[in-house]
């Protein structure tokens, strides 16, 4: 990680860097306290047992648990002060960072989305950021108690015997190294377990997708053979992860038993040979744990740093990556829209592409006109209007509204000015009221009604379960594809806005729902700047002007009965059209 990443990444404690001060403390005290009470211990065998009758050391003793019962207590706090309070310092951070990304998803433009998967940026918002501030919050802690046990302790040790001291150091360099390739070998194992668990998860959400599709080919018997396979193999990954975390606990439950027996061992003889007294290999026995714990989680710390460190790349990957479709430094909001729009010499081609969608487009469409656009498949139709609202941005020329080159003007207020109504209508989970309310978030129940009348929709709202506040499932999933549609211009009539886009928003219907749906269009786009991308060209007969594209820009233009005269590209289409 370079130093501005670090920076950054150091910048999401500040504004907890009191609760992270607090955290450290008690790290701190909860370490400190915890290499107290071996040394309670041995100043009672040493001392207080030897030293004082019965009764004084009766008295002395009693103090000192009064003492050790206090330091629990404190040490109760300061576990509890770190399990609570660091967790939630961790969780307010992730809290900033994901909104920071969310936010950012908000800005990057069509362009990033065509070239990413949905599943993998849905990662980076949660899987990554929980990595990252696992290490947020215990990475500190786990270092700050590792180093004042471990150092505390054999500055204690050493103190008390060195040659004991330096027989229980013997071990640890080999506990280090085994625990070290042990956790390189269960990192790798547990990886695997993900990758399966991704794939089990990739299959349950294809089949669940696609279950109708399943169930109309009577393949249900095939899905759960193909489900029992992989699962199968997940299952044989989750066996060999727990034969290296065995390897890997019992390892390390060995070494503490040989530390034990070295320290037995070496503290008898010594005892013989009058160098130690019992007490202190006493002492020794008890400060084996605070020696191993921390070789453990410095071990523990090492997957960690990697996962959240990992993870901050992916994190920042995002952030740095710069919305290619910005607003201008000078930009202004665009206001009392009449809706002329000029396309002068506009070109376009996508990034990574070696040929251009469309060039050479020069086109006056004045307020209040309706511009259909017919062609073949690929020749740019849904492209070209995507260029008004600034989803994609020119390669060449420029489009102007009433004079305004759109990319002097702010985004938001260029696309307040324009509704669309796609052929994939998308709604979002919630009630009919929420989605046509999309439109328009601040608007009341009265002027909802009013939307959904004008669409054509309001008889059948009234006909759902519970009306307006009807649940209409994911993606609108308990609807017909023309009631969506119809609640889809609801939210556009709600949003009231001079220039409109319909994207084929009648070609995936049947006839009876494609009259009521075009009913409800032609309503919309009264007195509006329209441009109608035409699949089914009985839609457009009525158009004033009908624009055709070709592969290399505009080939024809006229009202319908004008290019029919023609006998050109639009009569070839509008021939084929009737022979289907």
């Amino acid at each position: 990680m370079d130093k501005r990443k670090f920076k950054i990444f150091l910048s999401y404690y500040r504004p907890y860097l009191k609760l992270f001060a607090a955290d450290m403390v008690c790290a701190f005290g909860a370490a400190g306290i915890s290499l107290v009470y071996p040394l309670i211990v041995r100043y009672i065998t040493n001392d207080i047992l030897v030293n004082y009758e019965i009764a004084e050391a009766v008295v002395i003793i009693l103090k000192l648990a009064l003492a050790m019962i206090g330091l629990a207590l404190l040490e109760l706090f300061c576990n509890y002060f770190i399990s609570y309070q660091g967790h939630v310092m961790g969780a307010k951070m992730e809290y900033d960072m994901r909104n920071d990304i969310f936010n950012h998803f908000q800005k990057l433009s069509f362009g990033f989305y065509d070239n990413q998967k949905t599943g993998q940026l849905m990662s980076r918002i949660t899987n990554d950021l929980f990595e990252i501030t696992e290490l947020c919050h215990h990475g500190p802690e786990d270092i700050i108690i590792s180093i004042i046990k471990f150092v505390g302790a054999f500055i204690i040790l050493v103190g008390i015997n060195v040659p004991l001291t330096l027989l229980l150091f013997i071990f640890l360099p080999l506990m280090f190294f085994f625990a070290w390739k042990m956790k390189t070998r269960m990192n790798a194992a547990f990886k695997a377990n993900r990758q399966r668990i991704s794939e089990i998860n990739a299959q349950i959400e294809d089949n669940l997708s696609g279950i109708r599709v399943v169930k109309s080919f009577a393949n249900e018997d095939l899905e759960v053979e193909k489900f029992k396979e992989g699962n199968g193999r997940f299952v044989a990954s989750k066996k060999n992860s727990y034969r290296e975390m065995a390897t890997f606990h019992s390892g390390l439950g060995l070494f503490t038993t040989l530390i034990n027996v070295g320290v037995i061992a070496g503290g008898g003889l010594m005892i013989a040979n009058d160098v130690i007294k019992l007490s202190d290999l006493l002492t020794f026995l008890l400060y084996v744990n605070s020696v191993v714990e921390p070789v453990r989680k410095l071990i523990n710390f090492t997957e960690q740093f990697q996962n959240g460190i990992t993870g901050f790349e992916r994190f920042m990957e995002i952030m740095d990556t710069e919305p290619d479709i910005q607003d201008a430094a000078d930009a202004v909001a665009l206001e009392n829209v009449r809706g002329d729009i000029s396309f002068e010499n506009v070109a376009f081609q996508y990034e990574g592409t070696l040929a251009p969608v469309f060039c050479n487009i020069d086109l006056q469409v004045d307020a209040g006109d309706y511009m259909a656009l017919v062609g073949s498949s690929g020749v740019g139709k849904t492209t070209l209007c995507s260029l008004i609202p600034r989803f994609y941005d020119v390669t060449d020329g420029s489009i102007k509204i009433d004079g305004q080159d759109i990319r002097k003007v702010t985004m938001r207020s260029l696309r307040n000015s324009i509704g669309i109504v796609q052929q994939d209508v998308y709604l979002f989970a919630g009630s009919v009221a929420d989605n046509i309310r999309y439109g328009k978030p601040d608007a009341t129940m009265e002027e909802i009604v009013e939307a959904a009348k004008n669409a054509n929709a309001h008889e059948f709202i009234m006909e759902l379960p519970d009306g307006y506040d009807t649940y209409i499932g994911q993606r609108g999933i308990k609807l017909s594809g023309g009631q969506k549609q119809r609640l889809s211009i609801a939210r556009v009539f709600l949003k009231n806005p001079p220039i409109l886009i319909f994207d084929e928003a009648t070609s995936a219907l049947d006839n009876e729902s494609e009259k009521v749906v075009q009913e409800s269009l032609e309503k919309l786009a009264k007195n509006r700047t329209t441009f109608v991308i035409a699949h089914r060209l009985s839609t457009i007969k009525n158009a004033k002007n009908i624009l055709v594209l070709g592969e290399d820009g505009i080939k024809e233009r006229g009202t319908h009965d004008e290019l029919l005269a023609r006998s050109g590209v639009y009569a070839g289409l509008y021939t084929m059209t009737l022979a289907r």
